[in-house]
């Protein structure tokens, strides 16, 4: 005979069938990139016409462009940087030893489904936080501005990390 403890509660079926319903609307959902994008990007003009129109909540859009910033950059980077890839001997780096290693395509480290469901995700959370006062910090948001400038020239040109661009059929740019 089954022991009733043995068996999940309710609570845990509903929330266990709304993560597979979930899942399985991810999972139709990422062969069509310009989609999501288009929807993405849909979302934040929405947030900041929102924004705009309270006159308020610069940190909580502060806080969600920086993120915005730390995704991109995480999107842009490859998942192995080869110029640290020197052999303990060598100064430099080294032609293949095996087949293996001749070939390896480029591998970002935040890879674009995911860059896509955190943007998403971040934007939704930032949304619903424009709903309550307690995030509404008075705040001189051209400092704000100035300051999340700083930060974008700080990590593209200083950290010069434009070493890491390459030509992407996808997005049609090179270096």
């Amino acid at each position: 005979m089954d022991d009733i403890r043995d068996q999940p509660g309710l609570c845990s079926r509903f929330f266990s069938s709304l993560g597979v319903q979930y899942q399985y609307y991810l999972d139709r959902l990422t062969p069509y990139t310009s989609i999501r994008w288009v929807i993405a990007v849909s979302l934040i003009l929405i947030f900041v016409w929102r924004v705009i129109v309270l006159q308020g909540f610069y940190i909580v859009t502060y806080a969600l462009f920086i993120y915005y910033l730390n995704l991109f950059l995480a999107f842009l980077t490859p998942k192995i940087d080869p110029a640290m890839e020197f052999d303990e001997d060598d100064e430099g780096p080294v032609l293949p030893k095996s087949n293996s290693e001749e070939f390896r395509p480029f591998m970002r480290r935040l890879p674009e489904f995911k860059f896509w469901l955190s943007t998403m995700k971040s934007t939704l959370v930032a949304f619903t936080c424009t709903f309550f006062e307690v995030f509404d910090v008075p705040v001189f948001w051209p400092i704000l501005v100035m300051y999340f400038i700083g930060i974008f020239f700080y990590f593209f040109f200083f950290l010069k990390f434009f070493e890491f661009l390459f030509y992407d059929s996808s997005w049609g740019f090179c270096r």
